[in-house]
This record gives C-alpha cells, sequence and structure tokens, in this order.
C-alpha cells in the first residue's frame, strides 16, 4: 500500500508539536518516533483550529 502525501506542512506539524510538547522527539528520532497518542492529539489539535478558522470566516460573511 503506498503512502499518502501529507496535507499539513512540516512547519506547522513542527509548530503543533512544539505546542502539545513532544517537539524534542521529533528531533532526536523523526516523526517515526512520536507515539500514536502524540499523532492523534495532534490531528484533534489540528481540527480544532480549522474549525476555528471556519468559524471566524463564516461569521465575516
Amino acid at each position: 500500500m503506498a503512502r499518502r502525501r501529507g496535507v499539513m506542512s512540516t512547519q506547522f506539524k513542527e509548530e503543533l508539536a512544539k505546542e502539545l510538547g513532544f517537539y524534542d522527539v521529533v528531533q532526536k528520532e523523526g516523526w517515526g518516533g512520536i507515539k500514536a497518542k502524540d499523532a492523534g492529539n495532534m490531528v484533534k489539535r489540528a481540527v480544532e483550529l480549522a474549525s476555528e478558522q471556519l468559524m471566524k470566516s463564516n461569521k465575516k460573511l
């Protein structure tokens, strides 16, 4: 099975990792070194931020 290309930019993922407190693991071991729970939390936070942005843009309309 082929891997899908990521939707989030590397910079955005790094910002999320810093916010969630596991960026040191990313620096030492790469993205493959993070725990599944951390990856899930990163996706959850990205969805929260996207939802907030969507609500803000809808209020402007």
